[in-house]
């Protein structure tokens, strides 16, 4: 064994125990899989970042937008994102991913260029409505791809280096914003926010390609170059052992296995908590640091240290996010981790919403809920694990989930948000504090639910594995004792053998 392949063990990229024929299969699917997906979901992040950092070099003064109009050209985005969300996701189960997912991505390119030329508050609506339908198949649809190549011990790494694009596109676009407003501003007698968003689309239309020859579709449906057909097979197979079912198909039974069982209900639940608390990070946190005046009543900090301030809260996201994914997946667990982030958001809320704090303490409060981000990336793999039984429940229910977070961030910003209120934002730090609370007490529900299963003799693993003829003395092992070994006499889960249960019986 070579240094970096035990350096890979080591840090538990690849299982131990697994053979050379499959960590060569793995290390082609990372390859495959996350090249495309992080590039594309980058590319949306620039475009969608884009209209903040704009804002703040100079559009909002052009474009005369006041009040809520920010909230609402950004929510506007959301709805055009959330309308085709489900259809999409369930489609990509039968249509070729590799043409399906860069013709997206082409579109939302060209409406992204359209932005740079907008002369009006009406036409920045128009445009901001079909970047995000046009958006609406890149995260859910690339989110469905990475989670049907992992299996359990794998998904929280590979879903955090994914999760890290978000920060790193948010990070990128704020340098290409400072770099157009610094150089750009005025040439060709253009703002420098109108040449942000032409500088996206000059990234965003040729990373396209890239999906037409290395997205590889899910395992069942992969047609891809790079793949021999052992190499097909065997993807297939290691998934079949670890719970991970092939595909069954669309047909009218599809809704009834989404919206006739527990799992889409907690989790649309659950994970938007998670997902919405941590909300000052972003926007508030900006604001904050706009709002802040020197003595002589100049601005404190400039764009640029604006921007500079606000990428440290996207620095901490991304190694939360991987400190999470690796930590979760060694512990063979997502909800230990998701509770430390819990108190962790709870706690830096409760700072805001005091707000009389030194300036220190907010810093600290915004970094802190930047840091509590990364956990929120254990959400979909999390959901996959419960929903590895139905590939298409699986992707419909990925994209139902995120349209709630869609239709959640369309709705509270502009009413627990509104710009006018910043910086202290009381209603809103009111709200984050009850629903971090809440989104703590909730946490261990889908544990529950499922210990409940398996009482009544429901083992999505087991079953799989037996309808493939895969033997399953092993799984049998790790579940006779669930009952016992997954909740304490109080209904909370016990650190280490409490998650076994995803790690095994869904």
């Amino acid at each position: 064994m070579g240094v970096i392949d035990r350096f890979a063990e080591f840090i538990d990229w690849y299982p131990k125990g697994m053979s050379k024929e499959e960590r060569h299969l793995v290390f082609k699917i990372d390859w495959l899989v996350l090249s495309f997906s992080c590039i594309a979901f980058f590319t949306k992040n620039l475009d969608v970042s884009a209209l903040t950092n704009a804002y703040y070099a100079g559009m909002g003064e052009e474009l005369h937008l006041v009040g809520n109009q920010l909230q609402f050209a950004t929510s506007m985005y959301y709805v055009g994102y959330a309308i085709f969300q489900i259809p999409s996701n369930i489609v990509l189960t039968r249509l070729p991913a590799e043409y399906y997912l860069p013709a997206f991505e082409v579109m939302w390119g060209l409406f992204t260029l359209g932005t740079a030329f907008i002369k009006s508050y009406k036409q920045l609506l128009v445009m901001r409505f079909f970047v995000g339908f046009t958006a609406t198949a890149c995260w859910v649809g690339n989110a469905h791809i990475v989670n049907s190549w992992y299996t359990r011990q794998e998904l929280g790494k590979r879903n955090a280096i994914y999760g890290c694009v978000y920060p790193l596109g948010a990070m990128f676009a704020g340098y290409l914003q400072a770099a157009a407003y610094n150089h750009l501003d005025g040439v060709h007698g253009m703002a420098g926010w109108r040449w942000l968003f032409i500088i996206c689309t000059i990234i965003t239309i040729p990373c396209a390609a890239i999906g037409v020859f290395f997205c590889p579709n899910v395992p069942d449906r992969c047609h891809s170059r790079y793949l021999t057909e052992r190499e097909k097979q065997l993807a297939v197979e290691r998934l079949l052992k670890d719970g991970f079912a092939k595909t069954r198909g669309i047909g009218r039974s599809l809704f009834k296995r989404i919206f006739g069982d527990w799992r889409i209900y907690v989790f649309f639940v659950v994970g938007n908590l998670y997902w919405m608390t941590p909300y000052p990070s972003g926007l508030p946190y900006g604001l904050w640091l706009d709002d802040q005046k020197l003595p002589n009543g100049n601005d404190k900090y400039s764009p640029s240290m604006v921007n500079n301030l606000s990428t440290i809260t996207y620095a901490a996201t991304i190694v939360s996010t991987m400190v999470c994914g690796f930590y979760s997946d060694w512990r063979k667990n997502r909800w230990e981790t998701m509770l430390y982030g819990g108190i962790l958001i709870l706690v830096c809320n409760v700072i805001l919403l005091v707000w009389n704090v030194p300036d220190g303490a907010k810093f600290f409060a915004f970094i802190g809920l930047g840091l509590a981000n990364g956990p929120t990336n254990l959400i979909v793999p999390w959901l996959a694990e419960f929903m590895s039984h139905d590939l298409e429940a699986r992707s419909a229910s990925i994209a139902i989930v995120n349209v709630g977070w869609v239709v959640i961030n369309c709705v509270v910003p502009i009413i627990a948000w509104p710009v006018p209120a910043a910086p202290r934002f009381l209603g809103g730090y009111i709200w984050s504090v009850v629903m971090s609370v809440v989104e703590i007490v909730l946490l261990p529900l889908p544990m529950l639910l499922e210990r409940r299963e398996l009482k009544r003799g429901i083992n999505y693993a087991k079953m799989i594995a037996e309808e493939n003829g895969i033997v399953t003395a092993g799984l049998e092992e790790k579940t006779k004792d669930i009952d016992d070994q997954s909740l304490n006499e109080t209904g909370q889960p016990k650190d280490e053998k409490a998650i076994e249960v995803n790690a095994t019986a869904v």
